[in-house]
C-alpha cells in the first residue's frame, strides 16, 4: 500500500521500545508501529529489530526519505552513533546501514533533541524561542532551544543532564560514573528501586500513580526523586537561563501532582534567579518519531555520504 506522495519514515530508539512512523509531508503522523528493543540479547539485535522495523514500514508505506533518532552521543554529520549506553552501541553508522537497508535517504539524530525540535514547532515550546526539554525514560536527557536554535555542543553530546552527579556516593551508572541523575530518577531507576523494595515490577507510570495513592515506598521514592530532579534543572537553569521547562517521559502524564512539588523544589534552589514555567511536553511518547521525521522531511540529503560497511553480527559493542 502507498501512503501517498512525499512520506517519510521516522524511527525513534530513545525509550525502553523502538517506535516507528509514518509521516505525511505536513507532518501528519499517518500510520504507527513499535517494536521491543531486543536489548537484553545484545547491541546487534537492537540495530536488527530496528532495521527490520523499517523495512517492514517502507514496504507497506514507500517513503522517500527516513529519519531515525538514537539516543547517545551523535556524530549527526557522520551519522554515527558514537555512543549509547542504554543500547549498549560504540561508534555505530547506523544511517549508512539503514540507508542500505531501505535504499533511500536517511538522517540521523539525537533522539531528545529531535524530540525538543517536534514540541518546538508542534507541541508545548510554540512560542517560546528559549527552552530546556527534558525526556525521563529508559535514560534521562535534555535539549537546549536557545533564541530559536537546538544546541548540539562541540562534541555533540550536549544536554546530557542524566550524567550530572547529584549524588556522589549513588548507585553506578551505565556510563561508568557513580550517583548520576538517571541513577536516582530515570524509569529504569525508579522501577528497579520499586522492585528490590517490594520484590513486584511496574512501571514508573504506575509507580507515580501509586504515589499518589498513598503506596509507602512508592511515596519514598517520589520524596528523594524530586530533590534529584530539583538538583539537575537547577545546574541547567543557572548555566542557560531557560524561559519554561518541558518535560515529557512518566511525569508528563501525572499533572500538577509531579510539577507542583517539583517547581517549589527548583525555586528553593534558585535563589535571585527567576523560575522557568515547567510544563508536561505536548507530544507525549511521539515526540521523538515525529522530530525524526521532521529532521528527514527538512533535510532530505541526496545521497548518503560515505561508504556502505557491512551490517554486524557481532561484537559491535566493543568496535571502537
Amino acid at each position: 500500500m502507498r501512503s501517498g506522495e512525499g512520506v517519510v519514515l521516522a524511527l525513534d530508539a530513545g525509550g525502553g521500545r523502538l517506535r516507528g512512523a509514518v509521516l505525511a509531508p505536513d507532518a501528519t503522523v499517518l500510520h504507527r508501529a513499535s517494536a521491543d528493543t531486543g536489548v537484553e540479547r545484545g547491541p546487534d539485535a537492537v540495530v536488527e529489530t530496528l532495521l527490520e522495523l523499517a523495512a517492514e514500514l517502507a514496504a507497506e508505506h514507500r517513503p522517500v526519505a527516513a529519519g531515525i533518532a538514537v539516543p547517545g552521543v551523535i556524530d549527526e554529520a557522520a551519522g554515527i552513533c558514537t555512543f549509547a549506553a542504554n543500547l549498549g552501541w560504540r561508534e555505530v553508522p547506523i544511517r549508512q546501514w539503514a540507508a542500505e537497508e531501505l535504499g533511500i535517504p536517511v538522517v540521523l539524530g539525537h533522539d531528545v533533541r529531535a524530540a525538543a525540535l517536534a514540541e518546538a514547532r508542534l507541541g508545548a515550546g510554540r512560542g517560546c524561542r528559549s527552552f530546556l526539554f527534558v525526556q525521563m525514560g529508559a535514560g534521562i536527557a535534555a535539549a537546549l532551544v536557545l533564541d530559536g536554535r537546538i544546541l548540539i555542543g562541540g562534541h555533540g553530546s550536549a544536554g546530557e543532564i542524566g550524567h550530572l552527579t547529584v549524588r556522589p556516593r549513588g548507585r553506578l551508572c551505565a556510563c561508568g560514573k557513580r550517583g548520576c541523575l538517571e541513577t536516582v530518577a530515570s524509569d529504569a531507576a525508579l522501577a528497579g528501586a520499586y522492585s528490590r523494595a517490594t520484590g513486584e515490577q511496574v512501571g514508573a507510570e504506575e509507580l507515580w500513580r501509586r504515589a499518589q495513592a498513598g503506596d509507602d515506598v512508592a511515596e519514598w521514592l517520589w520524596d528523594r526523586t524530586v530533590p534529584a530532579l530539583a538538583d539537575g534543572l537547577a545546574a541547567a537553569v543557572a548555566l542557560f537561563d531557560p524561559r519554561r521547562i518541558v518535560v515529557g517521559g512518566g511525569p508528563a502524564q501525572v499533572g500538577r501532582a509531579c510539577f507542583d512539588p517539583l517547581r517549589s523544589a527548583l525555586e528553593k534552589r534558585l535563589g535571585f534567579q527567576t523560575t522557568p514555567e515547567i510544563l508536561p511536553a505536548g507530544l507525549g511518547r511521539d515526540a521523538g518519531c515525529v522530530g525524526a521525521g521532521l529532521l528527514a522531511l527538512e533535510q532530505r540529503p541526496a545521497r548518503v555520504r560515505g561508504g556502505t560497511p557491512s551490517r554486524p553480527h557481532a561484537h559491535l559493542a566493543g568496535r571502537r
